[in-house]
């Protein structure tokens, strides 16, 4: 297995990972202006790239997904809850749904609470052993620090929906499990994000503040330090929805 991680501008972490051996790869997270990268990256590891995952609709940053998508002719993926506001055709991806990559797979654990569409991408190496190795959280769980629960509006029940999604999804998952956010301090998309770009889900159920809250105490004190909005917010999620 190889795997790739690129911290982007706007403090978003993007990824390719896949199986060498077979020659298959999954481009997480792409940020436009990013293509490039992913598409030297998967020539050096002698890899095609068969699936483009966003983990959600970016509120954040333009997406580079379609984009990558039709350049290396794979699907462009989403959580099929993103029906509900994109207006373009995409490859929906269920919950519990499994992706096969050569020995790799992929897992689709959908979070809601960031966003009503967000999903986790577990990742198991076959070579390795039947175990899930690591976990893409988004903007679900990041190092330190949770995704935000406003951007859908409803924060008080988007973050109800979020604790739920940690805590009934992730949280269950082996605490030796690795994880892998979307954002890394620096982001909007959250507050109190660490600079450190992965964790482990035992050290984030032991240090991550929002963990040992009960469900009540998690909304009130995730609604009391809401960061503002992302700039150009409107802008940027109108283009990622755009036909």
């Amino acid at each position: 297995m190889f795997f790739r991680q690129l911290s982007t501008r706007d403090a978003s972490l993007s990824y390719l990972f896949g199986c060498a051996g077979l020659g298959k790869a999954v481009a997480v997270d792409v940020v436009a202006g990013d293509e490039d990268w992913f598409v030297e990256q998967a020539r050096q590891a002698g890899a095609r790239i068969t699936h483009v995952i966003d983990t959600h609709v970016h509120a954040d940053h333009l997406s580079g997904g379609r984009s990558l998508a039709r350049r290396v002719d794979a699907p462009y993926c989403l959580h099929e809850a993103a029906r509900e506001c994109v207006r373009f055709d995409f490859e929906a991806l269920r919950d519990e749904q499994i992706i096969d990559v050569g020995n790799v797979t992929v897992r689709v654990l959908h979070t809601p609470g960031h966003t009503p569409d967000s999903m986790c991408l577990l990742v198991t190496d076959k070579r390795r052993g039947d175990a899930p190795w690591f976990v893409l959280t988004g903007d679900t769980l990041f190092v330190g620090a949770v995704g935000r629960p406003d951007l859908a509006g409803r924060e008080r029940e988007m973050a109800g929906s979020l604790y739920d999604s940690l805590h009934e999804r992730l949280l269950r998952l082996p605490p030796e499990l690795e994880i892998y956010p979307g954002h890394q301090a620096g982001s909007a998309c959250g507050a109190g994000l660490s600079g450190k770009p992965a964790s482990t889900l035992g050290f984030e159920k032991r240090f991550n503040p929002l963990l040992g809250l009960t469900r009540e105490a998690f909304v009130e004190q995730l609604c009391a330090q809401i960061p503002p909005r992302p700039a150009d917010m409107q802008r940027i999620v109108a283009a990622n929805v755009a036909a």
